[in-house]
């Protein structure tokens, strides 16, 4: 039962340390464009460099 006692602080430290990168990363525009990468990796650039 003493183990609790710095269980549950850690646990709440580290649940609120991910609720902030969370909302910095929304604040930051990580998830502005879901898509972008989807098409990048299909399209096919021709002005590759070192061909």
């Amino acid at each position: 039962m003493n183990m609790l006692i710095y269980l549950i602080p850690i646990a709440l430290f580290l649940g609120g340390l991910g609720l902030a990168a969370f909302l910095w990363s929304l604040k930051s525009g990580q998830y502005d464009d879901l898509e972008g990468a989807a098409w990048r990796v299909l399209s096919d650039d021709d002005d590759k460099p070192g061909d």
